[in-house]
């Protein structure tokens, strides 16, 4: 074989996975094929100026390259079993926060040191939600920052490039199986391997889909989250982000007993483009760096959607409404609140006249002839929600931007090593459809990792 362990996608999963492997000099040959470009090299081309929304690179540098989705991510390592993905099905809740925490600390010694772990714990917020019919969901919250995240990223890469064979910018095409191992087709040649680890994050859906079906592993519908992005001054939520930063708070609306929830809280933040698989879609970033922040915060509430019969596409529905935004508003499209409830369309005039300034340029227009009803019904009410615990929060001008759209994997059937059907074959990260954020990918990486080494 080439490899002792191929690892395909420079993630966070894929990232954790090839320190663990070569951590200690074992003599293992390990390496990683991305897709995306090295860290440094990843410069979206938007400027705000002469570059307002996104051209369709051919490698999105938001989505893909060393660090995956999250490098550009405001850099939140949630320590919780209660959202961010199912880990603990497969290893168990104990085992699953070990290896968060045991992530954590290698952060902290490669950049992260000084930076605040936030809780949920022991918090008179979660009785304030309650009386207002929300929960409050229990996590502990290690905030980098978009900076700092990047600084880590840095530090690791350091580390590895001199341990693991990095290939960017070098797609894997087809995956097959050979006798006593995988190989692996790229257009700059084949390579093969006694393991293979698959780790293509959100934006490799499409291809992982065609893995699975090529390799016959069995694989279920996953949800898919839609909604927008909220802005408002940061000051309405600063008695909460103050104290735990990111909160996932859940609302079960009155009209259809949907569960509403926040996603990605970024306090004195930015709201930024996406791009996947061609379609842009909205998300956010924050600075560790007081420099860097501004005077809003933005999250996203989302809706979550599951299909099952007899139609199962759940992305594909997605894909729709998020190109449907694209094909109104050239890209993404923002709304203030007090347009939206009236029935009418945010104008230049309008947005201009706004208390509050967009951090990012969107076109004007109507979320209402976007998003179903029924996922609009309940974001409208979840705003009300919110204005009860946080006083403004239904302001006329609070900006909502549209859609975001929280793509998942179909759900891959693993068992217990994160292992497919196939011996020494394992799906790690969010691309399994068992991971959905940072600290769980890359806690699958280590997991696997391991399983790995005590297998050789």
């Amino acid at each position: 074989m080439d490899y002792d362990v191929i690892i395909i996608g420079a993630g966070p999963g894929g990232i954790y996975a090839a320190y663990e492997l070569t951590k200690e000099d074992r003599g293992m040959r390990v390496a990683v094929f991305e897709a995306g470009n090295e860290l440094h090299e990843r410069k979206c081309p938007i400027d705000g100026d002469r570059i307002k929304t996104c051209i369709g690179c051919e490698r999105c540098s938001i989505m893909s390259g060393f660090g995956g989705a999250g490098a550009f991510s405001d850099g939140k390592y949630n320590i919780t079993n209660d959202f961010g993905g199912t880990l603990y099905e497969y290893i168990g809740k104990e085992e699953a926060i070990r290896l968060m925490e045991y992530v954590d600390s290698i952060n902290m010694s490669h950049g992260g040191e000084g930076t605040k772990l936030y809780t949920t714990a022991n918090s008179t917020f979660k009785k304030i939600c309650l009386q207002n019919k929300l929960q409050l969901l229990d996590a502990s919250v290690r905030h980098l920052g978009t900076d700092i995240n990047y600084v880590v990223l840095e530090n690791l890469y350091d580390e590895l490039k001199d341990r693991v064979e990095f290939r960017f910018r070098t797609p894997v095409k087809s995956l097959s199986l050979t006798d006593g191992g995988y190989r692996v087709v790229t257009d700059g040649g084949e390579y093969t391997c006694s393991k293979c680890v698959i780790s293509v994050g959100r934006s490799g859906s499409k291809w992982m889909e065609t893995v699975c079906e090529e390799l016959g592993i069995e694989t279920e519908s996953n949800r898919v989250d839609i909604g927008v992005r909220v802005e408002l001054p940061a000051v309405l939520f600063s008695h909460i982000t103050d104290e735990l930063y990111e909160s996932k708070i859940v609302y079960r609306t009155e009209k259809f007993e949907d569960k509403v929830r926040t996603f990605c809280m970024n306090p004195k933040g930015s709201v930024v483009n996406e791009n996947t698989n061609g379609i842009v879609t909205v998300n956010g970033h924050s600075y560790e760096d007081p420099e860097k922040q501004t005077d809003m915060t933005n999250f996203a509430l989302l809706v979550s959607k599951h299909f099952s019969v007899p139609f199962k596409d759940s992305n594909g529905y997605g894909e729709s409404i998020a190109r449907l935004s694209n094909m109104l508003g050239g890209g993404v499209i923002v709304q203030r609140f007090g347009d939206l409830i009236r029935g009418r369309r945010t104008n230049y005039k309008r947005l201009s006249s706004s208390f509050v300034t967009p951090t990012l340029k969107a076109e004007p227009g109507d979320l209402s002839l976007v998003l179903p009803k029924r996922i609009l019904d309940g974001i409208i009410e979840m705003i009300y929600a919110l204005d009860r615990i946080a006083p403004g929060t239904a302001n006329d001008d609070t900006l909502l931007y549209g859609v975001e759209v929280k793509f998942y994997n179909l759900e891959v059937k693993l068992d217990e090593h994160l292992e497919t059907r196939h011996r020494g074959l394992y799906m790690i990260g969010d691309g399994s459809g068992v991971t959905h954020s940072l600290s769980h990918a890359s806690a699958s990486g280590v997991f696997v990792a391991r399983d790995i080494l005590k297998a050789m």
